[in-house]
């Protein structure tokens, strides 16, 4: 990326609109873990991160659960880097088998619900027993194509495009603590 173009996005960051705070985003991952504690932790689940997106979710999710679990990852993507989301590239599948498991997908963002969906067909394909989705950011609008709701959400989020905690801008800003929206033109 050229030196102007890591300005462009500086310059997003500073502009944009905290929606949650890295407080509030933790809050959000503490139910969460108390949720999935409840309803899995005699199911012998296996952890699966949706790369990229899902990688801070999930790592932090997982230390919320005191209960042994395998975690293994899975990386199909639709933007690979854009804003808005193509066809779906499968580049990795896990390495654990998912045959009679309870398989707890985690992924970033409910939007579309393409890729999750897609996702969640593969691992019962694969004889997984039971698949969870769990998303830390769901986007509230009526453009479901996939996935209808996820089975567990940390946060709700309006239309608008966000970034933090594993929601990028361009590739950037996954790093942010907490989640900001870009500032509406």
């Amino acid at each position: 990326m050229k030196k102007e173009d890591i300005g462009h996005i500086q310059k997003i960051y500073a502009g944009a609109d905290c929606l949650f705070s890295g407080k509030q985003v933790r809050a959000a991952l503490d139910r969460l873990g108390e949720e999935l504690t409840q309803a899995y932790a005699d199911s012998d689940p296996l952890l699966l991160c949706v790369m990229t997106g899902g990688m801070i979710a999930c790592g932090q999710l997982a230390t919320r659960l005191d209960f042994p679990l395998q975690i293994d990852y899975i990386h199909a993507t639709r933007y690979r880097g854009d804003t808005s989301g193509s066809e779906l590239h499968w580049l990795v599948s896990p390495h654990i088998s998912l045959h009679d498991r309870t398989v707890i997908v985690v992924d970033d963002i409910l939007d579309e619900g393409i890729t999750l969906k897609a996702i969640s067909e593969w691992c019962r394909e694969q004889g997984a027993a039971r698949v969870v989705t769990v998303v830390l950011v769901e986007k509230l609008h009526d453009r479901r194509y996939g996935l209808e709701h996820a089975d567990h959400v940390g946060l709700q989020v309006g239309d608008r495009y966000v970034f933090g905690y594993g929601l990028d801008y361009h590739g950037y800003l996954r790093n942010v603590d907490g989640i900001y929206a870009v500032k509406e033109e």
